[in-house]
């Protein structure tokens, strides 16, 4: 099916930057951009500067360490992959096949879980009440302010990619609700469009951004915050034979 969030700059052109979610078997761990640390007694969210990646499989991790720095350790998580590398790499060269970017609006409520999953217009679950109107504001900056106050879904973006230096590893997962990230997803699916059912290279970055904004109630303060960039640089079998050979 067609990723329908394509369709969100339709709604809200103003908003417009100029410039799947799919557990498969084969995907064998996790890029993730931040983690949970306790403090004072609760687990309060860290970002982080460079790439943690989780995954279940040892072999698998020695290798993200060998290649992207940084010491396998466990981690306590309910989950598979209990296993987790905090690497020294903000970015990594990746190879995103087709189909391998996907985007929906999700909620989850404590107790009842997944409650609103939508492409922006449409629900996408559950089966009856697929294709009809989700209700969600057409602008962006109102989509913001219901998630913001829990009232409406946050972004869910998926990218499902392998290693361009070590693609006999299999899958990696990297999801993330920012904001940033669906404002980039136009650009980024237009350049993809580029290369109709090719797998294409490209970098995963933790990009760190910083401002002092003039007006407003943090005038004069320094802001800084991180957000997750894809830059798509072409075709993978364009330059196959370019690639550095597996370890």
């Amino acid at each position: 099916m067609a990723n329908n969030l394509r369709r969100i700059w339709d709604a809200d052109p103003d908003a417009a930057p100029k410039e799947r979610q799919s557990f498969s078997d084969d995907v064998v761990g996790r890029f993730r951009s931040g983690r949970l640390v306790k403090m004072g007694g609760r687990e309060t969210p860290e970002a982080l500067n460079e790439w943690r990646v989780t995954t279940g499989d040892p072999v698998v991790a020695a290798k993200i360490s060998e290649r992207m720095g940084g010491t396998v350790e466990e981690w306590d998580t309910e989950k598979e992959d209990n296993l987790q590398v905090l690497t020294d790499a903000p970015t990594v060269r990746i190879i995103i096949d087709p189909d391998g970017v996907d985007a929906s609006f999700k909620q989850f409520v404590p107790g009842a879980g997944l409650t609103h999953h939508c492409d922006g217009f449409e629900y996408l679950s559950p089966d009856e009440d697929r294709g009809t109107a989700c209700g969600c504001p057409s602008l962006i900056a109102e989509r913001k302010l219901a998630a913001d106050k829990q009232r409406g879904p946050k972004p869910s973006v998926d990218i499902t990619f392998r290693l361009e230096e070590a693609t006999e590893l299999g899958r990696f997962r990297f999801n993330s609700g920012s904001w940033k990230l669906v404002e980039a997803l136009g650009p980024l699916f237009a350049e993809l469009d580029n290369y109709p059912g090719q797998a294409v290279r490209a970098s995963l970055t933790i990009e760190n951004v910083s401002y002092v904004p003039q007006k407003g109630p943090r005038a004069g303060q320094t802001i800084s915050y991180n957000k997750p960039v894809v830059k798509v640089f072409g075709a993978y079998a364009e330059a196959a034979d370019d690639l550095p050979a597996a370890a």
